[in-house]
């Protein structure tokens, strides 16, 4: 999609902090962190949210899912969070996956 942050981000167009890429899915680092580790990872296929992935591109989940646990390199665990739908923060209708880590995480919203 031409008007889609997360795809600019994917094109080059917009600058961002890598982690890791490779032909599947695209992981960055977040502009505003909430964590002391706080990276996104995205598919370089547009999805637009957990409520499009189907049988057809829910592959590229598995794989994110996979590179997570290798990239994330945090000590004791890590929280993956997925905003779905305006009302629960989603900002890029793109599917993404925030990582989180490095403390001890909370259960407040």
């Amino acid at each position: 999609m031409s008007d889609c942050l997360f795809c600019k981000i994917i094109n080059g167009e917009i600058p961002s902090n890598k982690l890791y890429e490779d032909d599947k899915i695209l992981a960055f680092y977040d502009i505003s962190p909430i964590a002391p580790v706080h990276f996104l990872v995205i598919p370089k296929e547009h999805i637009q949210s957990v409520d499009a992935v189907n049988a057809q591109n829910s592959e590229v989940v598995a794989y994110i899912f996979a590179k997570i646990a290798k990239k994330a390199g945090i000590e004791n665990g890590y929280r993956v969070v997925s905003n779905c739908g305006h009302d629960a923060g989603q900002t890029v209708p793109h599917l993404h996956f925030h990582v989180l880590g490095g403390k001890e995480m909370n259960w407040e919203v």
